[in-house]
């Protein structure tokens, strides 16, 4: 079977904005019929999430305020890679920069595109293991609540609704499957 080539090549690239986090651009593209378009895209660092799951089986979650939609979340630890940064370092400092916890067993699970459409953002998921508090090393803008409950909790809360956040919905069907020993 022959597939259709899709691709589109870029022809220009212009910076719209160059914040610190997020970069926007404007690029002029040819579509696969040889006419031009414009695509605008964000360009992302890129981020871990970490799953961290206690002894006992319980996730730790955290609860905080996200200011572009005015409420707050119950969310998996995670952050943005910062440059040069190996994402297994960046999952490991966000734990325990988040949480308080550190882990000694890492176990990598997948990696999402979650804005397809607009962005290049990546998130890599790994589920982490063996935990022991620390102590948390927030941000000083950074302000976060620890929330424990057990797996089945956490997908009852995505079930109903309370847990809408995507990296963490992902995170935690993973986690629950490699927990059963339905996927490796």
């Amino acid at each position: 079977m022959n597939e259709l080539d899709l691709t589109e090549h870029q022809i220009s690239s212009a910076s719209v904005y160059d914040g610190k986090l997020l970069h926007v651009r404007e690029d002029r593209v040819r579509l696969p019929n040889g006419k031009e378009s414009g695509r605008e895209y964000i360009v992302h660092p890129g981020a871990v999430v970490v799953v961290p799951l206690l002894d006992d089986g319980d996730v730790l979650l955290v609860r905080q305020f996200r200011y572009p939609l005015r409420r707050e979340f119950l969310e998996l630890p995670a952050g943005k890679i910062d440059p040069g940064e190996d994402t297994l370092d960046c999952g490991q400092r966000e734990l325990r920069e988040e949480t308080g916890f550190a882990a000694t067993n890492w176990q990598f699970l997948t990696t999402i595109h979650p804005c397809i459409g607009y962005s290049d953002e990546r998130i890599l998921i790994y589920l982490a293991r063996d935990l022991t508090e620390h102590g948390h090393r927030r941000d000083e803008d950074e302000f976060l609540e620890n929330i424990r409950m057990s797996l089945n909790q956490a997908l009852q809360e995505v079930r109903e609704g309370r847990i809408s956040d995507v990296k963490t919905m992902v995170g935690l069907f993973w986690a629950e499957k490699v927990i059963q020993g339905q996927w490796a």
